[in-house]
């Protein structure tokens, strides 16, 4: 049967450590395989569920609503009253429904521990109205609580007597396959998972293969219910993507200034939503109300100053990312810049109240930065648009191999060509973000999460 390893402990040495091959060699382990393929089915499903009704909640609200009550499209100043509503919904979930919402998107993407089955309502409300009403957070961190609280759920219903290790591992596979098509392809959802917990050494294939496993099944599931429904599978793709040329040594040191940039404005946003998480968890109604408005208000001058629309600054920014690519050549430097500005200060004022993950909303600001940088020359719209990305991802999660593996994958055949860009650019940011995340007034060291256990003869 699965059984917890013993920790190091502070008054004595800890018990041997189990060998990982005969831990797969167990019948447990088998048994653990087996969960996380039957229970991949039902959560990726109701992953693909959250999704839609997050799209259609959206559509209804800032398209159907506005036309039902006589404007002529959707008036700028729309989102104001809406965000304002979701600031009173998230504050008396996070205030009196158990798990707070989920987790804090100003302190990153953590998924360490084992999930809470109790949570999942309190996440799902909290999610369901941020996504819906223009919070400017994304859904990854929802869908990995939820994933893993109703495998965990499942598996203590089914077993009540279940070892810890084992509900442990299951739990991550249900955050595998909830999150298994969301970021383009199931590889990338893994490393953002294996990344973000901290799990290295043989125990990192022994947890990794059930999630794997249900990941790749959850990724079945989201493609025939996407064909299904007609609903598509609310996947991170990029239709059109212009062709890339040889990385040359001019657009090396432009990925050189983007790391450096990326890793100077992530810190900004990080400190500046600790510091008002600080102050909103102590006035939590009225303050998030207002981080709603500024929101709203922050759109709002989008849309007055450059004559787009203001949705351009809410929402995740998944959706927006490819007709950002298709019509760059419609967008000036100044136009871009504004963008970048105002996306940035309105995931901020999000990461501090709201719930949500903080990964979509940071590709959309990277990659609309390195379109910026793009006008500049030297430096291709591709390359410019993979190296933005990369740099801001990896500033804001601090997981250099995710941020990688997004801005290339993402790109097909033009992201392995500028693959070397992106390195570079990653790189950069990441020990840029490390070095001043040391400096007078940085945040606190995190704590490392501890691995999940994984299970044992």
């Amino acid at each position: 049967m699965p059984a917890r390893p013993t920790p190091t402990g502070p008054t004595g040495p800890a018990a041997a450590p189990q060998d990982p091959l005969a831990m797969v060699r167990s019948p447990g382990y088998l048994v653990v395989l087996a969960l996380s393929a039957l229970l991949g089915v039902p959560i990726s499903a109701g992953a693909f569920g959250f999704l839609a009704l997050v799209s259609e909640l959206q559509s209804l609200v800032f398209d159907d609503l506005p036309k039902g009550l006589g404007f002529h499209g959707t008036p700028d100043w729309w989102p104001i009253p809406l965000l304002a509503v979701a600031g009173v919904l998230v504050a008396l979930t996070i205030r009196y429904l158990p798990g707070g919402g989920g987790h804090r998107p100003a302190e990153g993407l953590k998924t360490g521990g084992t999930p809470s089955f109790t949570s999942v309502p309190g996440v799902a409300v909290a999610a369901i109205v941020s996504l819906s009403l223009g919070v400017v957070l994304g859904p990854e961190a929802p869908l990995i609580a939820l994933g893993g609280g109703l495998a965990v759920g499942a598996v203590r219903l089914l077993k009540r007597d279940a070892p810890p290790s084992a509900v442990s591992v299951i739990g991550a596979a249900g955050s595998f396959a909830a999150i298994s098509e969301l970021l383009g392809s199931p590889l990338v959802g893994a490393f953002l998972l294996m990344e973000a917990s901290g799990l290295g050494g043989p125990v990192m294939g022994v947890v990794l293969v059930p999630g794997l496993l249900a990941a790749g099944i959850g990724s079945l599931i989201f493609t025939g219910l996407g064909t299904w429904t007609g609903l598509g599978t609310y996947s991170l793709t990029l239709n059109q993507v212009p062709a890339a040329g040889r990385p040359t040594l001019g657009e090396f040191g432009w990925a050189i200034l983007a790391g450096v940039v990326a890793a100077l404005l992530g810190e900004a946003i990080r400190r500046s939503s600790l510091a008002l998480q600080g102050v909103v968890d102590r006035h939590r109604l009225p303050l998030t109300v207002l981080m709603g408005v500024a929101v709203g208000v922050i759109a709002l001058v989008y849309a007055v100053i450059t004559d787009r629309p203001a949705t351009g600054v809410l929402f995740s920014g998944q959706d927006a990312l490819g007709p950002l690519l298709d019509q760059s050549a419609g967008y000036t430097a100044a136009t871009l810049l504004v963008l970048l500005v105002c996306k940035s200060l309105a995931y901020c004022a999000s990461l501090c109240a709201f719930r949500g993950g903080p990964v979509f909303p940071a590709v959309f600001v990277g990659a609309t930065g390195g379109l910026a940088l793009s006008h500049l020359p030297g430096l291709g719209t591709t390359a410019g648009f993979a190296i933005g990305m990369g740099a801001m991802t990896v500033a804001m999660l601090k997981l250099p191999m995710t941020a990688t593996m997004l801005a290339t994958l993402l790109l097909g055949e033009a992201g392995l060509t500028v693959v070397p860009l992106v390195i570079v650019a990653v790189v950069v940011a990441y020990v840029g973000t490390l070095r001043l995340a040391r400096l007078p007034g940085g945040p606190a060291p995190e704590a490392s999460s501890p691995p999940a256990p994984a299970p044992a003869a």
